[in-house]
């Protein structure tokens, strides 16, 4: 009887990477493993199948011979022996691995990639706004020097665990299933150090402060972050920094408040100026600009000033400023300003009060209205 062709055992394409063989495999053999089918003969005979195929397709010789000859070019190679090979508890062990980040005794120490930092920096918003350079200086891991990461004294090497013997895992039967998780004696790395170096007490890593330059594009706002790859701790037993998260936090300013990349502030005018009007210096992150106070500007008009706002950091039109006028009442006035503004006073009422105060006559007849409708 000709024996089935072994790509088709596994449900595989003749140009299948070794990542798809072995997941096939592993795939089957559990579903008709013998501990899985007890005294199902049928099962047990297509696990063999799956077995034999298995340790052709994935031999990169036998593969090859296969795959000119077929099952004649292997030879005296051999095509699996039809046994029990890998148990159960080995397939299951390779799957939790893969899961859960485990590694099987044959690999050898396990490297760390190091932890993110953040550092929270505050700009004033001109700062912010125009784009700068600062110098921050930061506490972070470096790999120790003495013992050049190992943690291990100079002279001396890590030993291999006793606990896992170097697998950097243990393994734990609980009835059908066998799981792994990371040995507690040696957190996963697989070695032990019995004399540890005297600088960094067998971490490996020492902590020092390092200072950066970092570039604040214009335009950046509160919540921001930059991110500065590789300035991280440093990576433990070979294994790659992590990087560092500078978080943008804006300070508040006396002047203006922003909103996207739009500024706000509160431009103040005295009352002959709001009702004659005039011009004034107004502020800019760019330097003064002389604004335009038409006559008979109420308290809140709100002048836009186009493109003197912000520069957005993800690109786009600049923003604008908002001057909103706030009309100031005058203070600590002399006699002549309280007579003066006594005849101003009476000119107004004299002239009819819906005439220069057409919000307060408004206002006042929706108070008498309102007492009216009461009534009734």
């Amino acid at each position: 009887m000709s024996k089935a062709d072994y790509y088709e055992t596994l449900g595989v394409s003749r140009s299948a990477s070794d990542a798809d063989i072995k997941k096939a495999y592993r795939r089957l053999a559990m579903k008709f493993h013998p501990d899985r089918n007890a005294g199902d003969a049928s099962a047990e005979g297509k696990f063999k199948e799956i077995k034999e195929a298995y340790e052709v397709l994935s031999d990169p010789q036998k593969r090859s011979a296969y795959d000119q000859f077929g099952h004649a070019g292997l030879g005296g190679m051999g095509g699996g022996g039809g046994g029990q090979g890998a148990d159960f508890s080995d397939i299951f062990g390779d799957v939790f691995g893969d899961i859960f980040g485990g590694r099987s005794s044959s690999s050898r120490e396990r490297v760390f990639r190091g932890a993110d930092l953040r550092y929270n920096l505050e700009l004033s918003l001109e700062d912010a706004v125009h784009g700068t350079s600062v110098k921050i200086r930061i506490p972070t891991h470096v790999e120790c020097k003495k013992c050049k990461g190992s943690g291990a004294k100079p002279g001396s090497s890590p030993v291999t665990c006793d606990t896992c013997h170097g697998a950097g895992q243990v393994r734990m039967q609980q009835g059908f299933f066998s799981l792994q998780q990371t040995c507690p004696s040696c957190h996963g790395s697989g070695k032990m150090i019995k004399d540890p170096c005297d600088a960094c007490h067998g971490e490996g890593r020492i902590q020092e402060y390092k200072s950066l330059s970092v570039k604040i594009p214009e335009g950046v706002d509160t919540g921001d972050r930059i991110r500065l790859s590789n300035e991280g701790e440093a990576g433990q037993n070979g294994g790659p920094p992590g990087d560092l998260y500078v978080h943008v936090h804006v300070k508040p300013h006396e002047i203006f408040t922003r909103d996207g990349t739009d500024l706000h502030c509160e431009v103040p005018i005295d009352i002959a100026t709001a009702a004659l009007g005039g011009s004034l210096d107004v502020p800019t992150l760019d330097g003064k600009i002389n604004l335009k106070i038409p006559q008979e500007t109420q308290s809140g008009k709100i002048f836009r000033l186009r493109g003197k706002g912000v520069k957005s950091v993800r690109g786009g039109l600049q923003g604008d400023l908002l001057c909103r006028t706030v009309v100031e009442t005058p203070v600590n006035l002399t006699e002549k300003q309280r007579d003066l503004l006594a005849q101003f006073r009476e000119t107004l009422s004299s002239g009819g009060n819906e005439t220069h105060c057409p919000k307060s006559h408004s206002w006042l007849d929706g108070v008498k209205r309102f007492f009216e409708d009461m009534k009734n």
